[in-house]
């Protein structure tokens, strides 16, 4: 809504291009090698996504980079290839000797670059970049121009080197805001600027130093800029560079403008490029992070399930992701239901309560309810009976070195209250040997089966205990409960089943 109010004073271009350098400035990232291979599968997913131009690599710098190059020219994708190279004759040859589609080529302009990296004159520079652009248009190559680190470089030379590679008949030219300086209003003040002078598209590529690079992007685009460097998951150099993935659903969704990206492939291609470089996302990223559709507090999940645009944006599908409905302290009625109408699970309401008791004591404790714990606390509460006979009053046990297990159950059996204590080889046995003994005068049984799994892994893992006991008759019955503690779901699972027999007796 607010939005609309100032499109008006915008410079929207009909369309952004996307200029995808996970490949090469993603390959950047501190710890992170591909081999030709992984390149060529990332190469083949951005391909699919629908990049417009994807920068393999930078061919001179080895031999790995220039095979690379050609191994993904050979697929025959339909986004520009393009490799990147220094203005120099010989990374230039090196790019072209791959066949490349597109040449990205670069020389520092700053004062800090001229005077201590380069340690050459602004007219040397400038000539560089000339010749670098003509020698690339010569091999009749698309060509891009970069002033590295041009967010730092003097008005005047920066429009005078652009207007030279303009002339020089560059298709198209960058504005890298190399370090992550600039702020969304100065880098919209210097593409609108820049567009003054200039004809040819623009395009930039921003770092994340101070986390602007993709709001940095966007208020470019806002000034004019026809295209945008950026990178799978915002990988790259430091803090990384302007997130694919965030700018190009910000483009389509706020700004309405077009784009060749296939959305719904977005989540599988941050996935496939988090498991290839090894470099994990936070839950809480943007667009493709494990919980972007996740929701916790009651409020939330009731206005979701009423209306999903109340707390969402955009939908799950709409980037190939799920929404998902995360049980925890927070959680209310609404969303436990939901859970268990999603698994076809019909509980009564006194079941229901037991599991919404059982959810918010377990999150008090800091534990997140997975799909799986509810399930396992659904079918132990589908699992007891209406009426006790037997009923555990409390327990206590005791183990460790050189302590024979030792387990205390307190038991009423109708009404009388009977306490006993039994040892075994573990607590587990113990207690559940105390409980055969307190109902040895009113019914023996025997336990048949017993199963005990972790639900989830952690420390905080629920564990389900299965059990199926027996009596003297040959009356069977089986028990399971779901509890932190291992001891204690033993002995409701056990008393459980004790209860179906006495029952059905």
């Amino acid at each position: 809504m607010y939005i609309e109010k100032v499109k008006g004073a915008m410079k929207l271009p009909e369309s952004v291009r996307i200029f995808d350098t996970t490949l090469r400035d993603g390959e950047q990232t501190p710890g992170v090698a591909l081999t030709v291979d992984e390149k060529i599968r990332i190469a083949k997913r951005l391909d699919n996504l629908g990049v417009d131009t994807m920068e393999v690599g930078f061919p001179a710098s080895s031999e790995g980079e220039k095979k690379a190059a050609k191994e993904i020219l050979k697929l025959d994708l339909d986004s520009q290839i393009c490799g990147l190279a220094r203005t120099l004759k010989n990374d230039i040859e090196a790019a072209v000797d791959c066949d490349v589609d597109y040449i990205h080529t670069f020389i520092g302009t700053s004062p800090l670059h001229r005077e201590y990296k380069l340690k050459m004159s602004k007219e040397d520079i400038l000539n560089l970049a000339v010749e670098a652009v003509d020698h690339i248009k010569d091999h009749g190559i698309i060509a891009e121009f970069s002033a590295e680190d041009a967010t730092r470089t003097e008005f005047e030379f920066l429009k005078e080197i652009y207007q030279a590679v303009e002339s020089a008949k560059v298709d198209y030219i960058n504005v890298p805001d190399t370090v992550g300086v600039m702020i969304p209003n100065s880098m919209r003040y210097l593409i609108s600027e820049l567009k003054k002078h200039l004809k040819v598209p623009l395009s930039v590529h921003c770092h994340d130093d101070f986390g602007l690079a993709v709001a940095n992007s966007l208020s470019a685009v806002e000034a004019g800029a026809e295209q945008v460097h950026a990178t799978i998951n915002g990988l790259g150099e430091r803090a990384g560079n302007a997130s694919l993935e965030e700018v190009v659903m910000a483009l389509i969704i706020d700004y309405g403008l077009d784009m060749n990206i296939k959305t719904p492939l977005l989540v599988d291609s941050s996935e496939l490029v988090s498991r290839i470089t090894g470099v994990k996302m936070p839950p809480n990223k943007a667009i493709v992070g494990e919980n972007a559709f996740a929701h916790e507090a009651g409020i939330h999940v009731h206005g979701v399930l009423e209306k999903a645009e109340t707390y969402e944006p955009i939908t799950p599908e709409m980037v190939g992701h799920t929404r998902k409905i995360v049980l925890g302290k927070h959680t209310g009625a609404n969303a436990i239901r939901s859970k268990l109408d999603e698994y076809g699970i019909d509980v009564t309401d006194d079941q229901f309560n037991q599991i919404f008791s059982q959810v918010k004591k377990l999150g008090d404790k800091g534990k997140c309810v997975t799909d799986a714990d509810l399930k396992a606390m659904a079918e132990t509460a589908l699992g007891r009976v209406e009426y006790e006979i037997v009923k555990l009053e409390g327990f206590s046990v005791m183990t460790g070195d050189n302590v024979m297990p030792t387990a205390t159950v307190k038991l009423r059996i109708d009404d009388t209250v009977r306490t006993t204590a039994q040892t075994g080889v573990g607590p587990v046995d113990a207690a559940i040997n105390a409980i055969q003994s307190s109902m040895s005068e009113t019914a023996d049984m025997e336990l048949l089966e017993y199963n005990i799994e972790a639900i989830t892994g952690g420390p905080d893992a629920l564990a389900e205990v299965f059990v199926i006991m027996e009596d003297k008759s040959g009356n069977k019955a089986t028990g399971r409960s779901a509890a932190e503690d291992v001891v204690l779901a033993s002995v409701e699972a056990v008393l459980y089943a004790i209860n179906k027999i006495l029952l059905d007796r």
